[in-house]
Protein backbone atom coordinates (compact mmCIF):
# COMPACT_ATOMS: atom_id res chain seq x y z
CA UNK A 1 0.00 0.00 0.00
CA UNK A 2 2.93 2.28 -0.49
CA UNK A 3 1.62 5.57 -1.78
CA UNK A 4 2.60 9.19 -1.94
CA UNK A 5 -0.06 10.69 0.30
CA UNK A 6 -1.74 9.41 3.48
CA UNK A 7 -5.00 10.35 5.15
CA UNK A 8 -4.30 10.18 8.87
CA UNK A 9 -6.68 10.33 11.79
CA UNK A 10 -5.42 11.18 15.27
CA UNK A 11 -7.66 10.30 18.21
CA UNK A 12 -6.25 12.06 21.27
CA UNK A 13 -7.85 14.26 23.94
CA UNK A 14 -4.64 16.10 24.86
CA UNK A 15 -4.54 19.41 22.93
CA UNK A 16 -0.77 19.81 23.33
CA UNK A 17 -0.12 16.30 22.03
CA UNK A 18 -2.37 17.00 19.04
CA UNK A 19 -0.53 20.25 18.29
CA UNK A 20 2.91 18.58 18.54
CA UNK A 21 1.71 15.72 16.32
CA UNK A 22 0.48 18.16 13.66
CA UNK A 23 3.69 20.20 13.83
CA UNK A 24 5.77 17.01 13.51
CA UNK A 25 3.80 15.95 10.44
CA UNK A 26 4.45 19.34 8.86
CA UNK A 27 8.20 18.73 9.18
CA UNK A 28 8.52 15.17 7.88
CA UNK A 29 9.07 14.05 4.29
CA UNK A 30 5.79 12.15 4.02
CA UNK A 31 2.76 13.86 2.45
CA UNK A 32 -0.26 13.63 4.77
CA UNK A 33 -3.69 15.01 5.47
CA UNK A 34 -4.51 15.00 9.19
CA UNK A 35 -7.95 14.89 10.79
CA UNK A 36 -8.39 14.86 14.57
CA UNK A 37 -11.00 13.71 17.07
CA UNK A 38 -10.74 14.18 20.82
CA UNK A 39 -12.60 11.28 22.40
CA UNK A 40 -13.66 7.75 21.61
CA UNK A 41 -17.28 8.60 20.83
CA UNK A 42 -16.17 11.22 18.28
CA UNK A 43 -13.76 8.67 16.82
CA UNK A 44 -16.40 6.02 16.23
CA UNK A 45 -18.84 8.60 14.80
CA UNK A 46 -16.10 9.85 12.45
CA UNK A 47 -15.21 6.36 11.22
CA UNK A 48 -18.83 5.45 10.57
CA UNK A 49 -19.77 8.68 8.76
CA UNK A 50 -16.63 9.72 6.82
CA UNK A 51 -16.48 6.90 4.31
CA UNK A 52 -15.34 9.25 1.50
CA UNK A 53 -12.44 10.56 3.63
CA UNK A 54 -11.63 7.30 5.39
CA UNK A 55 -8.17 7.28 7.02
CA UNK A 56 -5.31 5.12 5.81
CA UNK A 57 -3.99 5.04 9.37
CA UNK A 58 -5.48 5.79 12.78
CA UNK A 59 -3.12 7.00 15.53
CA UNK A 60 -5.03 6.03 18.67
CA UNK A 61 -4.42 7.27 22.19
CA UNK A 62 -5.54 4.88 24.94
CA UNK A 63 -6.59 7.35 27.64
CA UNK A 64 -9.53 9.29 26.23
CA UNK A 65 -12.84 10.37 27.77
CA UNK A 66 -16.27 8.89 27.00
CA UNK A 67 -14.77 5.79 25.36
CA UNK A 68 -11.11 4.81 25.78
CA UNK A 69 -8.74 3.60 23.09
CA UNK A 70 -9.01 -0.07 24.04
CA UNK A 71 -12.81 0.08 23.76
CA UNK A 72 -12.47 1.76 20.36
CA UNK A 73 -9.94 -0.84 19.18
CA UNK A 74 -12.37 -3.62 20.14
CA UNK A 75 -15.26 -1.90 18.40
CA UNK A 76 -13.25 -1.26 15.22
CA UNK A 77 -11.88 -4.79 14.99
CA UNK A 78 -15.38 -6.25 15.52
CA UNK A 79 -16.97 -4.11 12.77
CA UNK A 80 -16.89 -5.71 9.33
CA UNK A 81 -16.55 -2.31 7.58
CA UNK A 82 -13.80 -1.01 9.88
CA UNK A 83 -11.76 -4.07 10.88
CA UNK A 84 -9.05 -3.63 8.22
CA UNK A 85 -8.16 -0.11 9.36
CA UNK A 86 -4.49 0.15 10.31
CA UNK A 87 -4.27 1.30 13.94
CA UNK A 88 -1.09 2.62 15.50
CA UNK A 89 -1.46 2.96 19.26
CA UNK A 90 0.02 6.28 20.40
CA UNK A 91 0.18 6.39 24.20
CA UNK A 92 2.29 7.50 27.15
CA UNK A 93 2.02 4.09 28.84
CA UNK A 94 4.35 1.19 28.11
CA UNK A 95 2.85 -1.45 30.37
CA UNK A 96 3.86 -4.81 28.86
CA UNK A 97 0.55 -6.48 29.73
CA UNK A 98 -1.41 -3.71 28.00
CA UNK A 99 0.94 -3.77 24.98
CA UNK A 100 0.53 -7.55 24.65
CA UNK A 101 -3.25 -7.19 24.88
CA UNK A 102 -3.25 -4.52 22.15
CA UNK A 103 -1.19 -6.78 19.90
CA UNK A 104 -3.57 -9.70 20.45
CA UNK A 105 -6.56 -7.44 19.72
CA UNK A 106 -5.09 -6.49 16.34
CA UNK A 107 -3.38 -3.11 16.64
CA UNK A 108 -0.80 -2.65 13.86
CA UNK A 109 1.97 -0.94 15.85
CA UNK A 110 2.61 0.66 19.22
CA UNK A 111 4.39 3.97 19.82
CA UNK A 112 5.15 5.35 23.25
CA UNK A 113 4.72 9.11 22.99
CA UNK A 114 8.18 10.65 23.13
CA UNK A 115 8.62 13.83 25.15
CA UNK A 116 11.17 15.20 22.68
CA UNK A 117 9.90 16.88 19.48
CA UNK A 118 12.69 15.58 17.24
CA UNK A 119 12.02 12.02 18.45
CA UNK A 120 8.33 12.54 17.78
CA UNK A 121 9.06 13.52 14.17
CA UNK A 122 11.38 10.55 13.77
CA UNK A 123 8.96 7.98 15.17
CA UNK A 124 5.96 9.25 13.18
CA UNK A 125 7.93 9.17 9.92
CA UNK A 126 9.32 5.74 10.83
CA UNK A 127 5.81 4.47 11.63
CA UNK A 128 4.44 5.57 8.28
CA UNK A 129 7.40 4.17 6.35
CA UNK A 130 7.56 0.83 8.19
CA UNK A 131 3.80 0.36 8.14
CA UNK A 132 3.68 1.20 4.43
CA UNK A 133 6.48 -1.27 3.62
CA UNK A 134 4.49 -3.92 5.50
CA UNK A 135 1.25 -3.01 3.65
CA UNK A 136 -0.12 -1.78 6.99
CA UNK A 137 -0.42 -5.33 8.29
CA UNK A 138 0.47 -6.30 11.83
CA UNK A 139 4.14 -7.34 12.09
CA UNK A 140 5.55 -10.14 14.21
CA UNK A 141 5.34 -9.34 17.95
CA UNK A 142 9.05 -8.42 18.22
CA UNK A 143 8.51 -5.52 15.74
CA UNK A 144 5.21 -4.27 17.22
CA UNK A 145 6.72 -1.47 19.34
CA UNK A 146 8.26 1.32 17.25
CA UNK A 147 11.00 3.45 18.77
CA UNK A 148 12.52 6.71 17.47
Amino acid sequence: MSKEHYNLLLADDDEDDCLFFKEALDEIAVSTNLSMVHDGVQLMDYLKTNISNFPDVLFLDLNMPRKNGLECLDEIKNDEKLKNLSIIIFSTSLDSEIVNNLYIKGASYYIRKPGDFSKLKTVIEKALNVASENNFKQPERAKFILQP
